[in-house]
């Protein structure tokens, strides 16, 4: 079973990528990072520093019924098949456009208890 594929936009739940608030004083960006980068422009990639080798860690994605969270957001049918499929093809990082692999626990729990 797939997902259905005509659906109006208010019926699309937003999800949208939970950002950990700013560290040590820093203040935030406007997108809800620290701006710990290098400076640069778009496409810059901050330095990894000492201690972060290995595999990314998983981004928090959240349900966003409000569509009020800032950042580049995803939508899905609020369907747990439907996000079952988006998890099974890697949708969800394409979407967000991030090179971590996603933890949906909080949307798989909203969409358990309902809207």
């Amino acid at each position: 079973m797939g997902c259905r594929t005509t659906t109006s936009a208010d019926d699309l739940l937003r999800l949208a990528v939970a950002r950990p608030p700013a560290e040590h004083g820093e203040p935030a960006t406007p997108d809800g990072g620290t701006g710990t980068g290098t400076g640069g422009g778009a496409g810059t990639v901050p330095d990894a520093g000492p201690g972060r080798a290995g595999p990314p860690a998983p981004v928090a994605v959240v349900p966003d019924p409000r569509r009020r969270l800032g950042g580049r957001g995803a939508w899905l049918h609020p369907d747990p098949a439907c996000l079952a499929l988006a998890l099974r093809r890697r949708a969800l990082p394409r979407a967000l456009r991030t090179g971590a692999p996603v933890d949906a626990s909080a949307v798989e729990a909203h969409l358990a208890v309902g809207p």
